[in-house]
């Protein structure tokens, strides 16, 4: 027989399917020793089965939910109207109504709640998205309250969320919980951790008079207190003018606070440290922070739900219980979003410096050096977000050791440099010894397969870190940065000239990443003089548009530049350092609207003359520069020093950008064998798909390998991690307690309104300003400003047409920064919310010289 309600001590938290989310934590909470829990009942999920299954009009509108596009509102507020319409009238059947009605108490006030089958989940909360109803008396009103809170899984809000969320609504089914009423005269939220700073030893109580709803709704400010290790450390007493009670003859008012009372604290320091030792005791039981409802009353604290906080960033796991502070690597990469389990532990295979994970994403653990000055400033300098973070870690009082000398630098971070020459024979060498290294890669990997495969991939990648970390290899990068700071730094002080090597590294010799965006503008040249082939283009849907152009008047041509191309940049794409990512070369209709934008806005021939164009101005910059040094005392020294400078910038700054095109260029070796490795897996019946070994490491794939069996439930853990990760928003700065510190520019010199950055680019550009968050949209016109949240390699393409750029992450010698100087775009990095401070096609003005960005309009 199906059970229609069942009682909360009678549900755990393994009973989603038959309580919700809501339902289910609720019976778990009234198992918590020293919790109370009002009483009640839950009408389950088989109840609401059942009157959608004898509802005939429903399962068709159902379906339909699941065509709508989260972007049309009137569409869902249409559809979701008469679905909701349509539950709140039906009748509930009489075996149904007389079962709930037998688990009523007479008499007795009821809060009446929705609780849907995905919701207080890790991945969402779902919170505020479906109705509850307080202070229900009397059997009708339960049974018609029951109806509402059913109805609502309907509501516009809550079709919305799960579209936007990508949760199948035909999977999600509504449970209503029904509890006995506590009437508070205080009632609140409880963070375990912080939900502001995320840090896990601090719990935030938000209160205020009467029932929490006034609070949840918004109508009045909280009261404000946060405990850590058992004091109350800061509290903040609001006006607290109005108050939401229980009616006498069933539901809410809402009530004024006697005027001598708004002023006062809701909570004193014994009932806030209290109900922080409750929080605790829920979160141990659940083993995750939680966002925990609570109310009080003449009897003390009840609590009426618990939930996870689905926004924290996770904290990398440490060794030790002690205090640790962790660098975003994803920050200095350009590749701040998840990463799948195979991109991080090829990185981490790669790179000399041992890395934490938490999130999808990848840290660095600079504890032992954070008591280094040296190293500290050498951060502030390329990334002053980052550290500020820093020295405001460093800078607490009893956080870090006090006695902790500087600790010498990890195996492979910038070596003491012996003296190297400014010959670009150097860099020609280096060059030439990867290109031969990935020839021999390229040969000796096709007869690899199996286990075998794996060791060679795993011990070519142990190579590959000898060979982009040795010394030589560090110093010829180090040098041209070295110099660029050596300028930058010494001709301000003689000159006032800011950002002087801005100009003077534009089109310097061997980079691979400002070659790789001029000659798109070459494979434009190819496609301009044909229509039939630019109508091909601007309508590819798919890949399979390559195999189409050959038929068309000069698509063959058009085919084999796009093609020459790709065989020599295709390896590369946005987030390439995720060696799961897709490739250019696996996805060529990425490159299309970049293609496209070059052959309406470049003139033919316009790689050569930009390049040109560059190498003159540089070469008129540096006569400039040494003119003017002669004329200062001692001015043939500084003009002889500067001479040297400007030659080793030249000589090494576009190296920079090789090491990663030549890591990404093994990746994709790397990738094509295992993915082949994976298809046979396939068809021997081991993997589902070949793109499940994206959610194993590289020894989980290699013992799948060698067992040919795999653990489908990890994969399923995997892939479902990765979905709430990609929502996380990574810190630059993450401590052990799991605060993500926020760095802030210490400047007073900007005009009103105007929003900080770091300058990397010289210059100033007024401009129409174009959001951008995913370069295959990029719908560039001379002149725009491209605002987007960070640019790798992959964006290059895109900054031959743009007037200037301002990310929201960067570095003075990240790529962006790099390539930007070099084509002489202004730009601003490293500016916080860029994109959702700036509106797209907002006019506004980029001062790459002073780094801030005015908005215009």
């Amino acid at each position: 027989m199906t059970r229609y309600v069942i009682n909360l001590k009678d549900l755990d938290r393994t009973r989603i399917d038959l309580a919700g989310g809501k339902g289910a934590h609720l019976g778990q909470l009234s198992r918590i020793d020293g919790i109370r829990v009002p009483p009640g009942f839950c009408v389950t999920t088989a109840a609401f089965d059942r009157i959608i299954a004898e509802t005939p009009a429903l399962p068709a509108e159902l379906a339909r939910l699941a065509e709508l596009d989260p972007g049309d509102r009137d569409a869902i507020r249409d559809l979701s109207a008469r679905l909701r319409h349509t539950v709140e009238t039906l009748a509930v059947p009489d075996d149904l109504a007389a079962e709930i009605s037998h688990a009523l108490g007479e008499g007795t006030a009821y809060a009446v709640r929705s609780s849907a089958t995905a919701e207080d989940s890790a991945a969402a909360s779902f919170a505020g998205q479906h109705d509850t109803y307080l202070n229900v008396i009397g059997e009708a009103a339960v049974l018609d309250h029951v109806r509402r809170c059913w109805a609502s899984l309907f509501a516009e809000r809550a079709v919305t969320y799960r579209l936007r969320a990508g949760v199948d609504h035909h999977t999600v089914r509504m449970a209503v919980v029904v509890q006995e009423m506590v009437f508070p005269t205080a009632a609140g939220i409880l963070f375990t951790a912080d939900p502001v700073t995320g840090n896990r030893r601090v719990t935030s109580i938000d209160a205020g008079f009467g029932l929490g709803e006034a609070l949840v709704s918004g109508l009045v400010n909280a009261d404000v207190y946060r405990v850590r290790d058992g004091a109350v450390v800061t509290r903040k007493i609001a006006a607290k003018r109005l108050a939401i009670h229980a009616a006498p003859g069933g539901g809410t008012e809402h009530q004024q606070v006697e005027p001598q009372r708004q002023d006062l604290p809701v909570l004193q320091d014994p009932e806030i440290v209290r109900l922080a030792e409750l929080g605790r005791v829920v979160e141990a039981h659940f083993g995750s922070p939680q966002d925990i409802e609570w109310c009080r009353d003449d009897d003390g604290f009840a609590i009426v739900q618990s939930r996870p906080i689905t926004t924290l960033f996770p904290i990398p796991e440490a060794a030790d219980d002690g205090n640790h502070v962790y660098l975003s690597v994803g920050h200095q990469q350009m590749m701040t979003e998840a990463m799948r389990p195979l991109g991080l532990s090829v990185w981490k295979l790669t790179s000399p410096a041992p890395m934490v994970d938490a999130g999808g994403r990848l840290f660095v653990d600079v504890t032992p050096r954070l008591t280094d000055p040296a190293m500290v400033q050498a951060i502030e300098r390329s990334d002053p977000l980052m550290g500020d973070a820093l020295r405001t870690v460093a800078d607490r009082e009893g956080f870090l050791p006090t006695a902790a000398a500087p600790q010498a630098a990890p195996a492979g971070d910038r070596p003491e440099p012996e003296p190297l020459a400014t010959d670009p024979a150097i860099v020609t060498a280096l060059i030439e010894g990867m290109v031969a290294s990935l020839d021999t890669l390229r040969r000796e990997i096709g007869a690899r397969s199996g286990a075998e495969l794996l060791e060679f991939v795993e011990s070519d990648i142990r190579a590959i870190r000898r060979q982009v970390f040795e010394p030589r290899n560090l110093q010829a990068i180090m040098a041209g940065m070295d110099a660029t700071w050596w300028l930058n730094e010494n001709l301000q002080t003689w000159l006032g000239e800011r950002g002087a090597a801005d100009t003077l590294t534009q089109s310097a010799a061997h980079n691979v990443t400002s070659e790789m965006g001029l000659a798109l503008l070459d494979v434009a040249d190819a496609v301009r003089p044909y229509p039939e082939v630019i109508a091909v283009l601007e309508s590819a849907a798919d890949d399979g548009f390559l195999g189409a152009l050959p038929r068309l008047p000069g698509g063959q041509q058009a085919r084999d530049a796009i093609q020459a191309w790709l065989d020599e940049y295709g390896m590369r794409c946005v987030g390439e350092i995720d060696i799961t990512r897709p490739r250019w070369s696996e996805h060529p209709t990425a490159i299309v609207p970049m293609i496209l934008s070059n052959v309406r806005n470049a003139e033919p021939g316009a790689r050569e003359r930009r390049f040109a164009q560059g190498l003159r101005e540089a070469r008129e910059k540096e006569r400039d520069l040494l003119a003017r040094l002669r004329e200062l005392p001692g001015g043939e020294a500084k003009a002889t020093e500067t001479k040297r400078m400007i030659d080793r910038v030249r000589t090494f700054i576009g190296y920079r950008e090789y090491p990663k095109y030549h890591l990404v260029s093994r990746y994709f070796v790397y990738k094509k064998a295992l993915l082949a490795e994976a298809r046979r897996l396939v068809e021997a019946g081991v993997l589902h798909d070949a793109e499940d070994i994206f959610f194993l490491t590289v020894p989980e794939l290699t013992e799948v390998v060698r067992t040919r069996q795999v653990d489908d439930g990890l994969l399923r853990e995997r892939r479902q991690a990765f979905a709430q990760f990609q929502a996380l928003t990574p810190p630059r700065v993450l401590t052990s307690e799991g605060e993500a510190v926020t760095g802030a520019y210490r400047r007073a010199d900007l005009p009103p309104g105007a929003l900080a950055g770091l300058p990397v680019s010289a210059g100033t550009v007024e401009g129409r300003a174009r959001v951008v968050l995913d370069m295959a949209e990029a719908d560039l016109e001379p002149g725009d400003i491209l605002v987007t949240a960070y640019t790798d390699p992959s964006w290059t393409p895109a900054f031959v047409t743009v007037g200037a750029l301002v990310t929201e992450v960067g570095g003075l010698m990240t790529h962006g920064a790099v390539i930007a100087r070099e084509y002489g775009l202004p730009a601003v990095v490293g500016v916080e919310n860029a994109t959702t401070l700036i509106s797209d096609r907002q006019r506004i003005r980029v001062h790459g010289t002073d780094g801030y960005v005015e908005l215009l309009d």
